[in-house]
């Protein structure tokens, strides 16, 4: 079991050797050290920047509980609040995709798709890191999801 120094000294490491202004490329192995932890460093930040959202969200809520004796205001405010909790249900299932992504990246399967196995496009993981399959096998899972919803 590592102890706390030795888990610290792998994160400076780690932190250390991905410079800022670095982009995954394709003339470099797939999923190499640097691009696993652009990845990873991607989808903490995007975490929390949602979880900050969230924050901010919860006392907007707790502050604007106010009596409004205007019917049509009252409506219009009730309106944008759904809308506002909405939108943050949306990026509650995000971090729970993001939570998802993480855990295969311990896991040493990210950026492969789950169907084929193949890996995953670099613009397609920089466009959307969460991304489980490839492009291709996205299409034909959303091609065949469209024949049944006909149905």
């Amino acid at each position: 079991m590592e102890d706390i120094s030795q888990v610290e000294g792998n994160k400076m490491k780690q932190e250390n050797f991905l410079p800022d202004d670095y982009r995954p490329a394709e003339d470099e192995p797939f999923m190499n050290d640097r691009q696993v932890e652009y990845f990873r460093r991607k989808l903490l930040t995007w975490r929390s920047e949602l979880l900050a959202g969230s924050r901010d969200t919860i006392e907007g809520l707790q502050d604007g509980t106010r009596n409004i004796p205007d019917v049509a205001d009252r409506a219009s405010e009730e309106t944008d609040r759904a809308l506002e909790l909405r939108t943050r249900d949306r990026q509650r299932k995000l971090v729970s995709k993001i939570d998802g992504a993480l855990r295969r990246i311990d896991e040493g399967e990210f950026g492969y798709c789950s169907v084929t196995g193949e890996p995953i496009s670099l613009k397609r993981l920089d466009a959307r890191p969460i991304a489980t399959m490839s492009l291709e096998a996205q299409e034909r899972h959303e091609r065949r999801e469209k024949v049944h919803r006909d149905d």
